[in-house]
């Protein structure tokens, strides 16, 4: 795999560490902004929503730019931002920054697969999609639990000002080690972005399976959102586990989503429905298992890294699957999965902060996330079962016509 694909994940990381940190920042938010501790959870939401917008209208943006000037604006964008959250005393604007945020981490992550599938070999898009959320889930590692200690010794601002800080060295590595044009593929790599344009990367949109798999990663994707987001105040609420030790849940939690998309990198070019059934259907086993036992310490503490684990191998798989799919529209296809990730990531922390508002408690997501992962499962089903009913209806009618 090109340096330059490991040097992507690294601004990766930066910008995960952003998106995923305020699950242990939540309650100090709330505090600070005089907010409710949904109204903080919304600031997920926000960001996925700015995500979902994003996705397609940057890389559409971004298409018509060097891919290396892309990515720095985007970087920059993401940096600058965040000072601004950093010190701001409005709820609101606060919304609007994370809103700016996702605008600048969408197009940022559109071009970086499309930049990685181009550099990468054919036949390693899985591999190098794991390289780029490998960033993502050390930022689970060590960038959220780091944020989530800042905010315990600092207060929530300081955690804005180490994502800025943390960005600096992307932006470098960035400058110095991404191909000008990004477009010179691996040997017998995908062709470079220089022919693409918007309607024929539309064109090759154009799919069934696409928007299955697209469905499919947002529903994965909410159940994943709508436990993780209100994590921290089900561990310390139902579990009963002292503040002091959410960072190293956290980490937990970030090292299971490494573990996961270390095994899609490994698998899911070759035996992706494997592992997209296999996990699918213990993915939902667990959430349903972790709602049922989650005032024990124990079990809650082994499904935290479990869930990670089986969330971020299903969900890795599915984006690579769509990169598969729609291998004719590198940058598009790249938003696309990261637009419907990210609707899922917005309707997640929605539907469990309903859930907690209407009082069902801090276990209520956990059963949402089950749901959602059975219904995933359903869908998935019935498309394969579609699939093959019209193959046979194919091949009949070849026989007829002989």
């Amino acid at each position: 795999m090109p340096f330059a694909v490991y040097l992507l994940g690294l601004a990766v990381f930066a910008q995960g560490t952003s998106e995923f940190m305020l699950s242990g920042l939540i309650p100090g938010i709330a505090r600070d902004l005089q907010v409710s501790i949904p109204a903080a959870g919304l600031l997920t939401s926000a960001f996925a929503v700015g995500m979902v917008a994003g996705a397609p209208l940057m890389a559409v943006l971004s298409l018509r730019w060097p891919r290396r000037h892309a990515l720095l604006a985007f970087l920059l964008t993401f940096l600058l931002v965040h000072v601004v959250g950093a010190v701001t005393t409005s709820y609101e604007v606060l919304v609007a920054t994370r809103v700016v945020a996702a605008l600048a981490n969408a197009g940022f992550l559109a071009v970086a697969l499309a930049t990685a599938i181009a550099l990468a070999p054919p036949n390693a898009k899985a591999r190098a999609t794991s390289v780029l959320l490998g960033g993502v889930t050390i930022a689970c590692v060590a960038g959220v639990p780091g944020g989530a200690l800042l905010g315990e010794v600092w207060g929530w601002r300081s955690a804005f000002w180490a994502v800025a800080a943390a960005l600096v060295p992307a932006v470098l590595a960035v400058l110095r080690s991404v191909p000008g044009d990004s477009g010179t593929p691996a040997r017998g790599g995908s062709p470079g972005p220089a022919r693409a344009t918007v309607r024929g990367e539309l064109r090759s949109l154009r799919q069934v399976r696409l928007l299955v798999l697209l469905l499919l990663g947002a529903l994965v994707n909410g159940a994943t959102f709508c436990a993780f987001t209100y994590l921290v105040p089900l561990l310390t609420g139902d579990t009963g586990i002292e503040a002091g030790w959410m960072p190293v849940l956290l980490a937990l939690f970030g090292l299971g989503s490494f573990a996961g998309v270390t095994i899609s990198g490994r698998v899911a070019d070759a035996r992706p429905m494997r592992l997209l059934v296999g996990g699918g259907v213990a993915l939902a086993a667990g959430w349903i298992v972790f709602a049922a036992t989650a005032g024990a310490v124990i079990p809650a503490i082994v499904l935290v890294f479990v869930q990670g684990t089986l969330s971020f191998a299903v969900g890795s798989t599915l984006i690579s699957q769509v990169l598969y799919t729609a291998a004719g529209a590198p940058t598009l296809g790249g938003a696309s999965a990261t637009a419907a990730f990210n609707v899922g990531a917005a309707v997640g922390p929605w539907l469990g902060g309903m859930a907690i508002g209407a009082g069902l408690g801090f276990r209520s997501p956990l059963w949402l996330s089950a749901l959602l992962v059975t219904v995933a499962l359903a869908l998935g089903a019935a498309a394969r079962a579609g699939r093959s009913r019209a193959n046979q209806v194919e091949e009949r009618q070849k026989h007829g016509a002989q």
